[in-house]
């Protein structure tokens, strides 16, 4: 039976095993040998890691040709506006592809959202706002660079769900093994 496990990967950490100029990485976390993940979260990024030590499964988990939905919370800064919104349903050419269109609203910090460490920078004069964002890709840097294009530059971005498997549980950090079901 292959290993899952879902991880929450905090802010600054690499999305790798292999040590890296002293950054922490996912080998600080999960100390479970021969499993990597399905799809990669940038240093900058927090939220839903799953690894596997099967390649097959890392494949279907991580290639858009299976279509399974990535769901983030994204701090913007400004106010989304109809058209970005719009832009963002559609799809947002970002110079080396077009996005396919992507499920989203605007919605309340999420409940329950612990504290980034460092906190996000802040400024008076300008609002931010939550977007719950969805997709089937999952491009290097994609939805910083979507909602870039669309006007509303990210703050944070907090990986949510792939697939079948949420945060639910999971506090930065923490990680467990599940049934590998697909």
């Amino acid at each position: 039976m292959p290993t899952l496990i879902l991880a929450n990967k905090p802010f600054g950490f690499l999305c790798q095993f292999s040590p890296s100029g002293g950054r922490r990485t996912l080998a600080d976390l999960v100390p479970v040998p021969g499993v990597y993940p399905a799809g990669r979260l940038d240093a900058d990024s927090e939220g839903l890691v799953v690894l596997t030590d099967d390649g097959p499964l890392q494949a279907r988990i991580a290639d858009p040709r299976h279509k399974l939905e990535k769901g983030y919370w994204v701090q913007v800064e400004g106010t989304p506006g109809a058209a970005a919104l719009e832009g963002l349903r559609r799809g947002i050419d970002l110079g080396d592809f077009v996005t396919r269109p992507a499920l989203v609203d605007e919605m309340a910090e999420p409940p329950g959202l612990w504290p980034r460490d460092p906190p996000i920078r802040v400024r008076r004069a300008i609002p931010t706002a939550w977007l719950d964002l969805r997709i089937l890709e999952g491009r290097n840097r994609q939805v910083r660079r979507m909602t870039a294009r669309a006007g509303l530059p990210t703050l944070r971005l907090v990986r949510y769900r792939i697939g079948p498997w949420t945060l639910e549980g999971l506090a930065p950090g923490q990680w467990r093994e599940v049934p590998a079901r697909l």
